[in-house]
């Protein structure tokens, strides 16, 4: 069945030449070959600020630079980020566009006072991440619990009411033949397809 699908690509570095570059595309072409309805939104390309304050999180006014972004967030029945792990997370622009798209209204909402927990206002969407990384996928699954993507999924998507959230991870990219390269893309395009 045919999906709506927001593809956000969390790399800062605008250079076609990124893997990240590369594995977008070809889901995106995949997806759409299939019959999905796909938004792409490149971070890259984006010019937009950090939230510094609760109240400007809770109640400041969506830069004009991410109002796109945030109704496709609201339209969007399944996900994609793609993105470099640094430092053993997501990149900090990645980081600071969730911040501003999944605000208080738009992902979740407030409880009233005394009632409970929030309430997330994205439920029945599923999201996949798709990570490239230096070291060995393994290691960072087994050694590092996934730290990183484990709080994005956990402490974002999860939140919000998205789930199942899974995860593709490539590692060792800095020293990929050109054939474990294609291997990657080839999965990427099997992904896009079946819209998963």
């Amino acid at each position: 069945m045919p999906r709506r699908i927001l593809v956000v690509i969390g790399h800062p570095d605008p250079s076609p030449d990124r893997l990240c570059r590369a594995l977008t595309s070809a889901y995106t072409e995949s997806a759409e070959r299939a019959g999905h309805t796909v938004r792409k939104i490149d971070l890259a390309l984006l010019d937009f600020p950090m939230l510094r304050t609760m109240e400007e999180f809770e109640h400041g006014k969506i830069p004009d630079s991410l109002r796109e972004a945030t109704e496709a967030v609201v339209w969007a029945e399944h996900f994609v980020f793609v993105f470099p792990l640094w430092l053993g997370t997501v990149p900090a622009m990645l980081k600071a566009f969730l911040e501003q798209v999944m605000r208080p209204g738009t992902a979740f909402a407030y409880p009233a006072k005394g009632e409970g927990f929030a309430k997330s206002l994205l439920r029945g969407r599923s999201a996949r991440l798709v990570v490239t990384m230096g070291m060995p996928a393994a290691v960072y699954r087994i050694w590092f619990f996934s730290h990183g993507i484990a709080g994005m999924r956990r402490g974002i998507l999860n939140f919000v009411g998205i789930r199942p959230v899974r995860e593709t991870l490539f590692g060792m990219v800095a020293s990929a033949s050109d054939a474990k390269r294609a291997k990657w893309i080839g999965r990427m395009r099997e992904l896009g397809q079946r819209g998963l």
